[in-house]
């Protein structure tokens, strides 16, 4: 196998600066003055063709144009398709429809279009609406009103007429239900002259089997479509367009190795045979976290010896990436290297909000792709461009739906007629008719059953459904010609600012306070930079002492700790402190506390801020601790770091806003009244060890910003890592005396802490058990009442209901019960499935729990880490040996050799027929399945509220009545609701994160923070 070329390029190009870019793209991209004005020319003459023909024009061009995702209609319009025809049963396809229906203006669509089409699809809904009004009106069962009301053999005809209604919106989209029908369907389309490249809708496979029924569909349609077949060149035949994601259900950079020893050699198979079919097979492109693991994929299949000499091997780029002209440059290098030419499909790109939205919540240090439409465009002709000329390389084919790209690319082109467009099947046929026999033009044809199409759907109408887009303008008539065949070129060098102004960079999306960074993780060269860092940092055991005044403390011989994953590794030391030591500190914090109070929240918002940035400064040292001594994977350590930070900021810029100047009240004329807040005196801040960075960094950091002096104790189980935060935060300038580090048992450092008479407040995270002792010692103290500020675990929940959709619910509760080894307090313990998908749930919960990974957090590719200690592994196991007797196993996972030297637990989900069976928390990686059924919500509710005890609830719905009746029902701390109906969820931690999900920096910060602190009203 030759060598591939090298990539570092790319690699230097994901983060890229837009404006520099943008403006060498346009560089590259920009025509001269008389090619420019025949692009125009050519542009504007096809703009005007379609508009004259917009009679004929009509599908779902016509019909996207009225009801666009603007409008409210538009998108329930989108919901209705997404959801309506998976949702097995009747009563919640009409409490569907009734919640999406009713109360939208429908009435004011009616005669605004030319199309039938358009205007009887606003008609049926105005009635429909109207019908769902009065059946609220009448009664709140609106499943039963409507069985009653109007019924024909049992089954609402409303529902039906919406069901059929939606099966003719997915057939704009999709050309066939099987290979063999879309094959029929094509026939005559071919005979005109289109071509095709057939995707059997494989989105991202989520076990298995579902791997493997995808592959069988390639595999099948491939033969289908070599039979159906005509002539010998392999660049006009019909393709296949093949998803790698959907090929596997672990394709992605934290499992490469896997991706490579069983993903590569099928798809090397399944080329192999393309090869011997003559079909050309064409890798689709993804999100930006699998770019580096497909261009590594597609070049070792380019080398593979049995497909030399195969000009049918084909990669889908996307311009909205910075990374697609260096790409481009790569592919050309692999063509030279492999003695081909590659079919290049250039796209603009498909996930552009899910891009932007992840770059945001991972804190990225910039965007892997353009923030404007215009900047795409530009990406888009420099790439159309340079693949033009490197016919040596390159079969160039051009997916557009753009007259402007369209016209400049049969400019650029001049006589050269050796490449193809492309269009999705349900879009572009009016414009694409105006070119018809002068080019050839592929038609992308997704085949699938309509239950299959919905993914795609949804994300086809965000890309062309969207204001911006060339194909809504195009079928807007008072859209300006001139304005929508604008050159990009011209119209990027005429902004002022080429990155977009209204999308914030990810580290200013909380401005003024800075986002935490992360670090793409997926991105191997930042990756294996980390590595070696981390590595310096456990180069030699850490060593933790108590510190009292700013100084070392050494009550006790140094105990050794050793990491949960394998207890033969000695990660470190800590010296704990002694019962004088806890004295000493006492004292000096509370002489310290009225002076640290004095300086204002102004100057102690810097000390925090300072301290953030050294966290970050620190990053590899304190990730090493997280992950040796803790045993958090290397993607949870980075968001416990993550979390420390943004408390950091958040209690700083909490502290300038409340504790820096008095509030003024109102009052009789002649008196001044003003309000101000002070901290209480000493507080206790005592963490726990599943978040020992975060958690114990967000206790202090309130603390502080609030006036208060700390006595910081840390989990028995993680003292080093705590060692290293109070280091810092002395270091950035914390006085010794307000800020003291005691290590030591809980019991005997707690009963020291909880007696002293100097004590003001304390601030705990832990078990219901030990936060009751606590309050209990409070309690029984002489004196001033010493308050209590506790956050305590719970049964968390999460609901999903039939109109759910399965994949998203188990992606879901696949991260929030395991990530963590289930060792957070807001994990999902319980899951409560709607009955009527629970048949296709749970097959498939427990099919993504078997692709899931135990072993050394260090390692990128392990998904479960070790349980903390010897105790909590005990429990776990005599837990799962009750709920194996009194429930049935879903999954039970085999632990691998090497977790014997750790403390692992073995992640494992059982259905139970009643919550009852659950008598507390279970702070480890088991799950509990409970079976519902419709019309029930209320029992589970009353269920949940009846453990006395809730962190998170998650509810997995579309339907908005739903959620208003679990949020008034249900007693718990935070609500997380997914009635996502535009694609995949990108929220980070959607049903976990301890601060980040209720009293931290995104939520519910202030009314915690001033828990710190005392009002003190001068008159």
């Amino acid at each position: 196998m030759p060598n591939l070329p090298d990539r570092s390029r790319i690699a230097a190009h994901l983060f890229a600066d837009e404006t520099e870019l943008v403006t060498s793209l346009a560089a590259e991209a920009r025509l001269d003055p008389a090619a420019a004005r025949q692009v125009a020319e050519k542009a504007r003459q096809l703009v005007a063709a379609v508009r004259a023909g917009r009679r004929q024009r009509g599908g779902i061009d016509v019909f996207m144009q009225e009801y666009a995702l603007s409008s409210e209609e538009g998108v329930v319009l989108m919901c209705l398709a997404e959801a309506l025809l998976r949702i097995p049963d009747a009563e919640t396809q009409d409490k569907l429809i009734a919640d999406k229906i009713a109360g939208r203006d429908w009435e004011r669509h009616l005669g605004q279009s030319e199309s039938v089409f358009v205007n009887a699809s606003a008609w049926g809904l105005m009635l429909t609406g109207r019908f769902m009004e009065l059946g609220k009106a009448a009664t709140a069962d609106i499943g039963g009103y409507l069985r009653r009301l109007v019924s024909r053999s049992g089954e609402p005809v409303i529902r039906n007429a919406m069901k059929h209604a939606m099966r003719i919106m997915g057939k704009q989209f999709v050309l066939g239900r099987t290979i063999a029908e879309a094959l029929a369907i094509a026939k005559p389309m071919e005979a005109e002259g289109s071509r095709f490249s057939y995707d059997m809708l494989g989105e991202a496979a989520f076990t298995a089997t579902d791997a493997e029924r995808y592959y069988a569909a390639y595999a099948d349609a491939m033969t289908a479509v070599a039979a159906a077949g005509q002539g010998t060149d392999i660049f006009a035949r019909a393709s296949i367009s093949v998803k790698l994601s959907a090929l596997h259900p672990r394709y992605e950079a934290k499992q490469e190795a896997r991706v490579m020893a069983e993903l590569l050699p099928k798809v090397t198979t399944l080329a192999v045979r393309a090869k011997a079919l003559g079909v050309a097979l064409t890798i689709d492109a993804e999100e930006v976290n699998r770019l580096d693991l497909s261009l590594e994929l597609f070049g070792r299949l380019a080398a593979a010896p049995e497909l030399a000499g195969w000009n049918g091997l084909g990669l889908a780029v996307q311009a909205y990436s910075k990374r697609a002209r260096p790409v481009l440059d790569w592919l050309a290098a692999l063509a030279g290297a492999t003695g081909r030419r590659i079919p290049v499909r250039l796209v603009k790109g498909a996930y552009w909000d899910t891009e932007i939205k992840r770059a945001q919540e991972a804190g990225l240090a910039g965007y892997p792709l353009f923030t404007r439409k215009v900047s795409t465009d530009v990406s888009y002709l420099a790439c159309a461009k340079y693949l033009l000329q490197r016919a040596d390389a390159f079969y160039p084919q051009f997916a557009t739906h753009n007259a402007h790209t369209l016209a400049a690319i049969s400019v650029m082109a001049g006589n050269n007629r050796d490449y193809e467009f492309q269009r999705l099947h349900g879009m572009g046929q009016a414009l694409y008719a105006q070119v018809a026999g002068a080019q050839p033009c592929r038609i992308y044809a997704p085949v699938g059953s309509h239950e299959d199409l919905l993914a795609y759907l949804v994300r086809r109408l965000l890309e062309n459904g969207a204001n911006t887009s060339f194909v809504n303008r195009l079928a807007d008539d008072e859209a300006p010609i001139g304005d929508i065949i604008a050159d990009p070129v011209e119209e990027a060098m005429k902004l002022a600012s080429i990155p977009h102004p209204r999308i914030a960079p990810p580290a200013r999306i909380f401005a003024p306070r800075v986002n935490s960074a992360g670090q793409p993780l997926w991105h191997r060269p930042v990756r294996a930079a980390l590595a070696a860092e981390i590595a310096g940092a456990l180069a030699a055991p850490a060593e933790a002492h108590a510190l009292v005044g700013g100084m070392a403390r050494n009550g006790f011989a140094p105990r050794t700790i050793t990491s949960p994953h394998d207890r033969a590794v000695i990660v470190g030391r800590v010296a704990e402190a002694s019962e004088p030591a806890v004295g000493d500190a006492m004292a000096l914090a509370a002489a310290a506390q009225t002076g640290w109070d004095r300086r204002g929240g102004a100057e102690r918002a810097e000390l925090l801020e300072r301290a953030a940035d050294l966290y970050e400064a620190n990053a590899a040292r304190l990730l090493a601790l997280l992950i040796r001594e803790a045993g958090k994977t290397l993607d949870t350590a980075q968001a416990d770091l993550r979390e420390a930070v943004d408390f950091l900021r958040f209690y700083a810029q909490s502290a300038r806003r409340d504790f820096t100047a008095s509030l003024a009240l109102p009052g009789p004329t002649g008196e001044r009244n003003e309000l101000s807040l002070h901290g209480r005196g000493v507080f206790a801040c005592i963490s726990p060890w599943n978040f020992p960075l975060a958690i114990f960094t967000g206790q202090i950091a309130a603390a502080l910003a609030a006036g208060n002096c700390v006595l910081a104790k840390p989990a028995e189980q993680t003292p080093l890592v705590a060692f290293e935060a109070v280091r810092l935060m002395l270091q950035a300038g914390v006085p010794g005396d307000v800020l003291h580090y005691l290590p030591g048992d809980g019991a005997r450092i707690g009963r020291l802490l909880l007696s002293h008479g100097a004590l003001s407040g304390v601030a705990f995270t832990g078990s219901n058990a030990t936060a009751a002792i606590i309050n209990r010692a409070l309690a029984a103290r002489a004196g001033a009442i010493v308050p209590l500020i506790a956050e305590t675990g719970g049964i968390n929940a999460m609901i999903v209901d039939s109109s759910a959709l399965p994949e998203q619910a188990v992606r879901d509760v696949i991260a929030s019960a395991f990530d963590s080894a289930g060792q957070r307090c807001s994990a999902a313990r319980v899951l409560f499935v709607q009955g009527d998908i629970a048949g296709k749930v749970i097959p498939m919960l427990r099919g993504a729990m078997e692709e899931l990974r135990i072993g050394d957090p260090l390692d990128y590719a392990t998904d479960i880490g070790p349980v903390i200690d010897e105790e909590a592994r005990d429990a776990l196991a005599a837990h799962k040996r009750r709920m194996a007797r009194e429930g049935t196993v879903i999954a039970d996972l085999p632990l691998p050799r090497e977790a014997a030297a750790g403390t692992y637990v073995a992640p494992a989900a059982y259905e139970l027929a009643s919550l009852a069976t659950l008598k507390a928390e279970v702070f480890g990686p088991v799950l509990h399945v409970i079976r519902f059924e419709s019309g029930h919500l209320a029992q589970v509710c009353a269920a949940i509220n009846a453990t006395g005890f809730g962190l998170t609830l998650g509810l997995h719905t579309r339907i908005e009545s739903t959620a208003a009746e679990v949020r008034s029902l249900a007693r718990v701390g935070n609500l997380y609701v997914n009635r996502n109906q535009i694609g995949a969820v990108v929220g980070a931690q959607p049903f976990g994160g301890e601060g980040l999900s209720g009293t931290g920096p995104k939520a519910g910060g202030p009314r915690y923070l001033h828990r710190f602190a005392v009002e003190r009203v001068v008159s």
